[in-house]
């Protein structure tokens, strides 16, 4: 019998492939979108998935400004904000900050769908979002995926 044969095969730093994905947001709602980033982020979607490596690709989204929240969640929902000093909590809307800072909503939610800690730190430099459709990303090749 092979000993090789039924050991289970870790990823390390070393042996992992990241690609390059680019992700259209326009009419995506945001929830939904942020997850299956945050999947391709942590690398769930590969067979050589280990926990405890950034075994996954580096994420281009796209036309960040045209999602989409369902509901009243544009007006309704606030986005509290502390800036550490007494007083210094703020409660703004996702129209608001849609408005001065048009990746940011995508931006958060997908650093909170990713693991808390160092890891989910460096998961996050993975992450490249932008308002339109232009981006510095041609020389990489990235390769266009749609998010059912």
């Amino acid at each position: 019998m092979d000993n090789l044969s039924y050991r289970t095969i870790s990823a390390h730093k070393d042996s992992v492939v990241k690609d390059w994905v680019i992700v259209d947001a326009q009419s995506a709602v945001l929830g939904r979108l942020a997850s299956q980033v945050a999947k391709i982020i942590r690398g769930k979607n590969k067979p050589s998935f280990t926990p405890n490596v950034d075994c996954g690709d580096n994420v281009i989204i796209i036309n960040a400004d045209k999602i989409r929240l369902t509901g009243k969640k544009w007006t309704d929902r606030e986005i509290i904000t502390h800036s550490g000093y007494p007083g210094g909590q703020s409660r703004v809307s996702p129209k608001q900050v849609m408005a001065k800072f048009p990746t940011r909503l995508v931006e958060n939610a997908v650093r909170m769908m990713l693991p808390k800690g160092r890891l989910g730190r460096k998961l996050f430099n993975n992450l490249y979002v932008y308002a339109g459709t232009e981006h510095p990303h041609a020389a990489q090749q990235p390769k266009e995926i749609t998010l059912s």
